[in-house]
């Protein structure tokens, strides 16, 4: 196990970049993948929903982690943003001592 940590979350079409590009930035991540619109069906206030979105892998150490979700949570549209926690449990040692790197302020 590592320190480095993957946050999914899914943001509108039109969103999703500027959150990666913000997050990136701010040093809060050091890579993010914003992938290509897909269709999200779910329940959301006792209705099926259906919206396009775009899966957005957030890479950032778990000393990011708390503030990530509250800039997150400040800069997404939506009333409930997913945020997922998956931990890395191997990568190698160049890679994850440059998310490391990347993510220090």
């Amino acid at each position: 196990m590592t320190d480095v940590i993957l946050v999914l979350t899914t943001a509108a079409e039109d969103e999703a970049e500027t959150l990666a590009r913000t997050v990136v930035e701010e040093h809060l991540a050091a890579c993010v993948n914003v992938h290509a619109p897909m269709a999200s069906v779910y329940w959301w206030k006792g209705k099926i929903e259906r919206d396009a979105e775009s899966q957005v892998v957030i890479k950032t150490t778990r000393a990011r982690l708390e503030a990530l979700a509250t800039r997150l949570t400040e800069l997404h549209s939506y009333e409930l943003p997913e945020l997922l926690v998956v931990p890395v449990a191997w990568g190698t040692d160049g890679y994850l001592e440059w998310v490391n790197a990347s993510t220090r302020t």
